[in-house]
């Protein structure tokens, strides 16, 4: 079973985020199947940039 979720990157209390297809049994950050975005909260409004190919 797969879900869509966020997996974290970058720095202390600046985080951005990227939209992946991950297995439900691997860690939030760990191993994914594909990387379909991004979500940056840091903007305002906060952006989200979707990968129009892989949809």
């Amino acid at each position: 079973m797969v879900k869509i979720r966020l997996a974290r990157r970058g720095r202390k209390k600046m985080a951005m985020y990227d939209l992946v297809v991950a297995n439900v049994t691997a860690p939030r950050d760990g191993r994914f199947i594909e990387k379909i975005g991004t979500y940056n909260p840091n903007t305002v409004p906060a952006s989200i940039v979707l990968n129009e190919e892989k949809r």
